[in-house]
């Protein structure tokens, strides 16, 4: 009896614990996680709604200073409960939300920043870039005088999509500076200098001379720049800072993204399209001009587009004025549009669908779904194609976000990353204390 007592005791312990268990994943799961983050403008009011337990849960608040928060009377039993957040200095508030006031299950970051904006692009642009060192795109056999062949980047683990730096710790500045301190060693050991992702490592390699050309050689095939065509995400004039893209410029052989040194920002007019179809991605082709008056420096190639620094104002002949950007919290699906250029050199506006938001907090290119609705622009393209990466998306006036790519097999639907990301990529704001840059 009494091992069949302790048995019954230690099952409902053990049955209790795993509901106890149960009941907390449910209430996360419809609580929609453990952590949520918003930017919010000095001096806006928003309600933060999220699903709670039907007890009121009991909340905490960090830095209540910056902020003033009101619960709405909600319905008792109402698994939706709201809490009215009111701005009223810079700075970072955290909300600790606990189930029935006792067990945390969600953390709220409310960061206030200033209010903010910014010139819409849709501008087609040219963007030529020199990257910092060489990219490796290829490794070659070299044959000797004795007809031996070499393969001397393979054989010390140099990679394709490494990054040459420097050769004898003189800093390579171009492919023909390679060539010409391969050629000045006579055949001695050099100490090359790479970089593989955000990694830097030595390798020394003894040049062989070629059969071919007599010619010293390490057998590797380098590139040290690149040019291409894209669309102007925003500019603000307040620190003559742009972003554009919306993603990275990388190698079209080895798609790494490429290290710069410096580039320029240049006027592009559209000389042809080529449409998108399912499987195959389309195209904007366009041609630089007043190639030597370029329009901005290029400062930065991130994952989530390009900044610099603008040398003279641009116009958009949609907006004569700057808009506000709309963070993550304030978009909705339906309907936005984009503003984009795909005749000559002028900006269009045309229709598209938010389909679906994916609420973040860090930086990610794939912040929501968008679908082309415009009948012109499926015509013209047959929906998202290449060039028109970076075109601003707009909805109640605000800019939200940029285009980033396209779905293959899918062409009328793509991917947009929110403007908040790239307006901190852009240096903008500092990304600690998000205060507007003094310059």
């Amino acid at each position: 009896m009494i091992d069949k007592f302790k048995y019954r005791k230690s099952f409902i312990v053990v049955t209790g614990i795993l509901l106890v268990f149960s009941l907390y994943a449910f209430f996360i799961q419809i609580t929609g996680g453990f952590d949520k983050e918003y930017n919010i403008s000095i001096g806006d009011d928003y309600t933060l709604s999220h699903r709670f337990p039907i007890l009121l849960s009991g909340l905490d608040v960090d830095k209540d200073s910056i902020i003033q928060i009101t619960q709405l009377k909600d319905s008792k039993f109402n698994l939706r409960r709201s809490f009215q957040v009111k701005t009223i200095e810079k700075g970072t508030a955290s909300l600790h939300l606990k189930m029935f006031g006792v067990v945390p299950y969600k953390n709220i970051k409310v960061n206030v920043v200033p209010q903010l904006q910014v010139v819409p692009g849709g501008h087609s642009i040219g963007v030529k870039l020199n990257t910092d060192g060489v990219l490796v795109v290829g490794l070659a056999q070299i044959t000797d005088a004795a007809g031996k062949s070499h393969n001397l980047g393979e054989a010390s683990g140099i990679r394709i999509g490494d990054t040459l730096i420097a050769i004898n710790n003189i800093k390579v500045d171009n492919a023909v500076h390679v060539g010409e301190l391969i050629k000045e060693s006579n055949g001695k050991e050099l100490k090359l200098t790479l970089k593989r992702d955000i990694k830097e490592y030595t390798t020394t390699l003894i040049p062989i001379k070629s059969a071919e050309d007599q010619q010293y050689r390490l057998g590797l095939w380098v590139r040290d720049k690149t040019a291409g065509v894209g669309t102007m995400t925003f500019y603000h004039p307040e620190t003559q800072k742009f972003g554009a893209l919306g993603h990275a410029i990388t190698d079209i052989d080895t798609g790494k993204i490429l290290s710069i040194k410096d580039g320029e920002i240049i006027k592009s007019r559209v000389v042809s399209i080529e449409p998108g179809k399912r499987g195959k991605p389309g195209e904007i082709r366009g041609v630089f001009y007043d190639v030597n008056e370029p329009i901005g420096k290029l400062e930065k190639n991130t994952e989530y587009g390009v900044y610099g620094e603008m040398l003279e104002n641009i116009g958009n002949d949609y907006y004569k004025r700057s808009l506000p950007i709309g963070y993550q919290h304030e978009i909705t699906e339906g309907p936005a549009y984009i503003l984009t250029t795909t005749d000559a050199n002028k900006i269009e506006k045309y229709a598209i669908e938010i389909l679906k938001i994916n609420h973040q907090t860090k930086v990610d290119g794939k912040s929501m779904i968008i679908k082309v609705t415009d009948k012109a622009l499926l015509e013209k393209t047959g929906g998202i194609i290449q060039g028109m990466s970076g075109s601003p998306i707009i909805q109640n006036d605000k800019i939200i976000g940029a285009v980033t790519h396209v779905l293959i097999n899918d062409p009328t639907k793509g991917y947009g990353i929110f403007i908040e990301w790239m307006i901190e990529e852009s240096g903008i704001f500092d990304k600690n204390l998000k205060n507007v840059v003094e310059n």
